[in-house]
């Protein structure tokens, strides 16, 4: 049987605390959650290379890297709720339930979110609630949030989604286009969005709710 533990620590070390992102509560998730359970078993030998998987449908989960620095930027302390928009796999949902108090997840492919959410109970991941429906709508019912976070690009600041956030939180997220995509964290202050640029990235685009990004 494949030794995953040790190909999850070296994966933690390697790709992750020694490229820079160094929250030990965030490391700590990482080493426990099994990235191999959320990608397809032909590539489970490969679920801790540092690269983006494909997971069906079009999708990718992503490198195990921008995985732990998104977690990061959303300074997570343990009570927070969090809206994920783009479940994919699952492998940032169960990330983020090691973090905080509960998780909504919003995937539009009903498929990939059907999956998710049984990988994600079966690994006991009790404080996420999986919702096949348009993440750039947001969860308006659910709000607000103390963080959200996006793992799609859409071409500019979704308003529905910064509207959601607690006065204080935090949105992280890729903002650009097929040329270039950059990481972004918005930090709500006097409900208005104070940005932080991050890193390069790479993310599918952002199809759900792309005519309602200015609140229309």
């Amino acid at each position: 049987m494949r030794d995953y533990a040790v190909a999850r620590r070296r994966m933690v070390d390697e790709q992750i605390r020694d490229a820079g992102v160094t929250d030990p509560a965030v490391l700590a998730a990482m080493r426990e959650v099994p990235r191999h359970r959320f990608v397809p078993r032909l590539l489970h030998h490969r679920a801790y290379q540092g690269c983006a998987l494909p997971i069906g449908h079009g999708q990718t989960i992503s490198q195990p890297f921008i995985v732990g620095l998104m977690t990061a930027l959303l300074e997570l302390k343990g009570d927070e709720r969090v809206l994920e928009v783009g479940t994919g796999s699952g492998y940032q949902a169960a990330i983020l339930s090691r973090l905080a108090r509960e998780v909504v997840s919003v995937e539009r492919i009903e498929a990939l979110a059907l999956r998710a959410a049984k990988t994600l109970e079966d690994l006991g991941c009790a404080n996420v609630v999986v919702r096949a429906a348009d993440g750039g709508a947001g969860q308006p019912e659910a709000g607000p949030f103390d963080a959200v976070m996006v793992t799609a690009c859409p071409p500019r600041l979704p308003s529905l989604l910064f509207h959601e956030l607690r006065e204080g939180g935090v949105l992280v997220l890729p903002i650009g286009d097929d040329d270039e995509q950059i990481l972004y964290r918005y930090r709500k202050v006097g409900g208005e969005p104070i940005v932080e640029r991050s890193v390069a990235c790479r993310f599918v685009p952002m199809l759900d709710g792309v005519q309602r990004l200015d609140g229309e």
